[in-house]
């Protein structure tokens, strides 16, 4: 199974296409999402192609594929044009002998850590920092943002396939990469 990991949408349609390129190019089995989907915060320029609407339609057409969860941008009105669930601020998907535990990072983080057995992976968002590291035998990845990327790095993706995770630009080069073993 090869899954496709994005965050900090932040209503750009403009990069949520080239995501969605990328996403098809890779040809990955199901998306996740580590929230901030419609809204672009209060802290944040209004991103290239800012469309909430184009971007609740074009991820609706992907909605049987997709496993989200809630960012601090996401609000109960982004319910009524999204028809995936994202209302839960964590989510845990169990692949091969691990336990990845998806959330957004501003509740749980490096620095917040859930619950998790030496080997686990979270996944987290929020920064717009792609991020692999490694605390407490627990993989900490962030996979950066496909809209508003911080410090220097490209927009960006992520990729697990094979317990091998890959944080990739979006024209598909990886710059991060790290196998996940017990």
């Amino acid at each position: 199974m090869k899954l496709f990991i994005i965050s900090d949408i932040h209503g750009s349609f403009y990069y949520l296409k080239k995501a969605l390129e990328a996403y098809e190019k890779e040809q990955a089995d199901y998306i996740l999402i580590l929230g901030d989907i419609l809204y672009h915060g209060a802290r944040n320029p209004i991103p290239p192609e800012y469309n909430t609407l184009q971007v609740a339609t074009l991820l609706n057409k992907y909605s049987n594929r997709i496993i989200a969860v809630r960012g601090n941008c996401d609000s109960d009105v982004d319910l009524l044009v999204i028809e995936f669930p994202i209302e839960s601020l964590y989510s845990t998907v169990l692949l091969n002998d691990f336990r990845i535990f998806l959330t957004h990072g501003h509740i749980y983080n490096g620095e917040n850590l859930p619950n998790l057995r030496t080997g686990d992976v979270l996944f987290h968002g929020h920064t717009h920092v792609p991020v692999i590291d490694q605390k407490n035998g627990i993989y900490i990845i962030n996979p950066g943002s496909i809209t508003f990327p911080k410090d220097g790095y490209p927009n960006s993706y992520g990729i697990l396939r094979d317990n091998i995770v890959e944080i990739k630009d979006l024209e598909g080069n990886v710059f991060k990469s790290v196998e996940i073993t017990r």
